[in-house]
């Protein structure tokens, strides 16, 4: 039973490479295709891949659990939009992977007012913490806030609603049905807004398509594939801490990748993050056991 953890930890390990590989796989993409385009592109391949495998159960849903997945599905459209856009505009991709790690921590704020579900108590240590590192990113000769924090901090909020509104959905339908139908809604809103607002280029050479095809492969598919067998074998406490990994692997790669400068401010602030995150993880994961063995008794 270890040998099998200590399996699913290091395939975990992996997902969040795969992962933070993704970004570097989707800003090179962008460089040939329209952001929108290549984000309705990705996630409608990338729901095909999975149909096959759940077409049947898609089609035994009723009609409320199938809307009701549509529009959670939309929620992580609208996320997936805000954060292709923000990498669009950025200049750097580490902060951006810091700031979109803060989804997690945002989910109780969120479920506060949706749900009326007050934060636990480790969730008031981790925030201030959080709230420094973000501090820290923005100061540049003086404190400045570049658009792309922006649409990174909305794009993380959006994913915290998500969250929520997801983890309501998978108690009632398949977690492989409820992915493909959200991949499915998240590309048609790709493609749709893409339509609406982009030009389409007429020519895409064929390196930006080899981008484009790993991160549908490996980022979307293989990735996924990969978290969700590590989750299932993983102790949860294990798991939610190497998620945080994701974007430790983000820096690393787009300092090799891009050569981004990390002066001192941006150092501390991720590293407050990353610090805020793990408190968060551990202190929430405690929470949990302590309320499997309650319930156990």
């Amino acid at each position: 039973m270890m040998k099998l953890h200590k399996q699913a930890d290091f395939i975990l390990i992996l997902a969040t490479l795969l992962a933070a590989a993704g970004w570097i796989f989707s800003k090179e993409a962008i460089q040939g295709l329209a952001p929108f385009q290549f984000v309705g592109l990705r996630f409608l391949l990338a729901s095909m891949c999975l149909l096959p495998f759940c077409y049947k159960d898609i089609r035994k849903l009723n009609i409320t659990d199938l809307l009701k997945t549509v529009g959670v599905g939309c929620l992580l459209g609208i996320s997936i939009l805000l954060w292709i856009y923000a990498i669009s505009v950025s200049e750097t991709l580490s902060e951006g992977a810091f700031i979109m790690s803060l989804a997690m921590l945002f989910v109780p704020l969120v479920a506060w007012p949706l749900f009326k579900i007050a934060p636990p108590r480790i969730f008031w240590i981790s925030l201030p913490i959080a709230i420094a590192g973000l501090m820290l990113l923005s100061l540049s000769n003086g404190w400045q806030q570049s658009s792309s924090q922006l649409w990174f901090i909305l794009s993380a909020t959006m994913l915290a609603v998500h969250f929520n509104c997801n983890s309501r959905s998978a108690q009632r339908i398949s977690p492989l049905s409820l992915t493909c139908i959200q991949l499915f809604v998240t590309g048609s809103l790709g493609i749709f807004i893409s339509a609406m607002t982009e030009v389409w280029p007429q020519q895409v050479s064929g390196d930006i398509w080899g981008w484009f095809a790993m991160s549908v492969l490996i980022a979307t598919s293989l990735r996924y594939l990969m978290q969700t067998i590590g989750q299932k074998h993983s102790i949860a406490a294990n798991a939610a801490i190497i998620m945080v990994l994701e974007p430790i692997w983000t820096v690393i790669l787009s300092i090799l990748w891009y050569d981004e400068p990390m002066p001192i401010n941006k150092i501390l602030g991720c590293l407050l993050i990353f610090i805020s995150l793990f408190i968060y993880r551990r202190g929430a994961s405690t929470l949990t056991i302590k309320a499997v063995n309650k319930r156990e008794k």
